[in-house]
């Protein structure tokens, strides 16, 4: 029997009469013949409300008791996915992550070491339905990890791969991948295919569709993704290998836009060797992710500057870690701003076409909007504006780019 793991995202679980209808789309699929595991997130809003909880108890929180708190939501759904599959007289059971067990390392933003599927093979030898809460594990010593916010994707699409699933199907909010968001460009367009790569890079410059984990781990091991609506019967967009398949197609794929960025900058660090890697050690240990980096070239004999992103809700615990080392590290003041916003332009057709970059800047340019960083890769370009700008610059990139539906079509891409 074609085996799949559904994953449905906190605003498909938000209520109980919505899990009735994530209820009925999974009998829908066992109906069809096809062995079924479900990976549910908390009700939407609700790790945000325990991730609060926790800085108002301690704003420093220690990540190993952070867990056991923010883990609960998705333990709640599962419950009641699974009473509400039994109350359609179907074999559902949950199970937590420590039951399987999904064995992780670390805390908050844990990695997953592997996945035991005795206990699922089992399930589905009964024609059962195995529910289990995303977003968690269990570490060698038997405590709860959490594998970072959107983690319920990773923990789908890793099952997927452990079960020799034929595809994971992740259910949202929206019927697919668009060319940006829909809510700041009405005309944006909804896309057929995606490759792994763009998908990647959309996730990791703030497109809200998929996790950025889950995404690397499925191109790694060649899972097929589907992202689908959770609410209307409609096409979605496949996540595939192949860029030669896509004919005819932009060379950019989308714009893509990140809030969830903070600016620090270290002020006069000496120009000597080992004070940048002490500096993003003390990052690594505590087990927060950098992104952009600009460091100013010092003239000989002075003190630089080093500009780098975080996440907004790592920037306590990295302005704490660079307190520790400031000293050793020898930089002199430690600066933070979170009004900033992150947009990119995304595309294959990057590696083939010149003046991508140019035709950005000067489209932001005519607009008055000023660029604090820049950063790229092979198919990405990704600059740091004001927040204030964010909308402006989605919405004139998405023009300038040609991604903008006919009006003719504008109100079935929003």
């Amino acid at each position: 029997m074609p085996r799949i793991v559904m994953k449905f995202g906190g605003t498909s679980m938000a209520g109980i009469e919505r899990i009735r209808h994530v209820a009925d789309r999974v009998r829908r699929e066992v109906a069809n013949g096809n062995q079924v595991a479900v990976v549910v997130s908390a009700m939407a809003g609700e790790t945000d409300r325990l991730v609060q909880l926790c800085k108002e108890a301690a704003p420093l929180y220690d990540p190993r008791e952070y867990d056991v708190v923010v883990a609960s939501g998705e333990q709640v759904t599962a419950g009641l996915l699974a009473m509400t599959l039994q109350g359609m007289k179907l074999n559902a059971r949950s199970y937590m992550g420590w039951q399987l067990p999904i064995r992780a390392s670390g805390h908050a933003s844990a990695l997953i070491d592997g996945i035991d599927v005795a206990v699922l093979d089992r399930v589905f030898d009964d024609n059962g339905i195995a529910v289990i809460p995303g977003f968690q594990g269990v570490t060698s010593d038997g405590a709860l990890a959490t594998l970072g916010r959107g983690g319920s994707d990773t923990s789908a699409v890793a099952l997927a791969i452990a079960a020799k699933a034929d595809r994971c199907d992740i259910y949202t909010d929206v019927d697919g991948v668009y060319t940006t968001d829909p809510r700041i460009v009405p005309r944006a367009k909804k896309l057929d295919v995606v490759t792994y790569e763009e998908m990647l890079e959309l996730a990791s410059v703030g497109a809200k569709v998929l996790q950025t984990r889950s995404v690397g781990l499925a191109m790694r091991f060649g899972m097929p993704l589907q992202v689908l609506s959770s609410f209307e019967d409609l096409p979605g967009t496949m996540i595939v290998a192949d860029e030669g398949s896509l004919m005819e197609r932009n060379i950019i794929t989308g714009i893509a836009h990140d809030r969830n960025e903070a600016f620090i900058t270290l002020i006069g660090l000496p120009d000597r060797p080992g004070t940048v890697a002490a500096i993003f050690r003390a990052l690594a240990d505590a087990n927060i992710n950098v992104d952009m980096i600009v460091q100013s070239a010092p003239r000989a004999g002075l003190k630089s500057e080093v500009t780098f992103t975080v996440p907004k809700a790592s920037l306590a615990h990295s302005v704490d870690a660079l307190a520790r080392v400031r000293e050793t590290g020898g930089f002199e003041e430690i600066l933070t701003n979170t009004d900033i916003v992150k947009v990119s332009v995304v595309g294959v057709g990057m590696r083939s076409n010149a003046g991508i970059a140019a035709r950005m800047f000067d489209t932001l340019a005519e607009r008055q909007i000023n660029i604090v960083a820049i950063s790229t890769s092979e198919i990405k370009v990704s600059v740091l504006i004001s927040e204030d700008y964010t909308e402006l610059a989605v919405r004139v990139l998405h023009t300038a780019f040609g991604l903008d539906a006919p009006a003719a079509i504008a109100g079935a891409a929003a």
